[in-house]
């Protein structure tokens, strides 16, 4: 069974003192749940004090980005190391943004997860198109060369550990946001490619997020689809209640 999994990808918002407010009310109504799995991503500058909040709970803490090196003369840059000696047990990996202004590749973002893999963190690995890919049908064929290439070289074993995150270019901070029956087909698409590269069980075992525009009022009918299993929340995990409520529509399916 597949137990949801929500994340909140803060991105580069809040102060100190909104951080600590939201993470602080999120901890208090998520506790120590297990019917669902939660992280919060703050920016790196906030990383240990939200690790601090979330201390004895069941919420986690993901960094949104990481170098594939140990260390080493990468300035602006932080190690797997460094996210786990701050509390962090995953990390979102190959964003859209990070590739459309940052530069990460395929390759890269392979380099990222292999990394991640190797000191225990949790990669939340993004694949999604353009609207002019979507546009010109090409939907399918993207999504396909970002898995092969984001997480070339995964085994078996290591890839239940991998979360997906299907994040459609065209829906992330726009307002857009794929219809459940879209995020349905990348979602089974991507579990087919999955099953094709190792097998039907581990195909079933690895988690799916949606990502892109995911409020309180689209969560459900999105996650009751069959191979969505959370989601990926940028802009309603600002706010502790938009994101509490997204969380809670991700348990009226609950575990698959």
């Amino acid at each position: 069974m597949r137990v949801p999994f929500i994340a909140g990808n803060w991105k580069m918002n809040l102060d100190a003192r909104a951080a600590a407010a939201v993470a602080g009310a999120i901890v208090r109504e998520v506790g120590e749940r297990t019917d669902v799995e939660v992280a919060l991503c703050p920016p790196n500058v906030y990383l240990k004090a939200v690790a601090e909040i979330l201390q004895g709970s069941s919420v986690g803490l993901g960094g949104q980005n990481m170098h594939y090196e140990l260390s080493g003369a990468f300035t602006g840059e932080v190690s797997a190391a460094m996210l786990l000696d701050v509390g962090c047990n995953c990390v979102i990996l190959g964003h859209s943004e990070r590739r459309q202004f940052f530069g990460d590749t395929n390759e890269t973002v392979q380099q990222k997860v292999t990394a991640a893999l190797a000191a225990g963190l949790t990669p939340i690995v993004c694949v999604g198109e353009r609207l002019e890919q979507r546009n010109e049908g090409q939907t399918l064929e993207v999504i396909r060369d970002q898995f092969h290439g984001s997480l070339a070289g995964v085994s078996a074993g290591d890839m239940t550990k991998v979360v997906i995150a299907y994040e459609p270019v065209w829906a992330i901070g726009t307002g857009e946001v794929a219809t459940p029956d879209q995020a349905e087909e990348v979602h089974a698409n991507l579990r087919e490619l999955i099953e094709a590269k190792y097998d039907a069980a581990i195909a079933q075992q690895v988690r799916i997020q949606y990502g892109g525009s995911v409020k309180a009022d689209n969560a459900a009918e999105l996650m009751a689809q069959p191979n969505v299993d959370g989601a990926l929340v940028g802009g309603a995990s600002l706010e502790a209640d938009s994101f509490l409520a997204i969380v809670d529509a991700a348990c009226s399916p609950c575990t698959r």
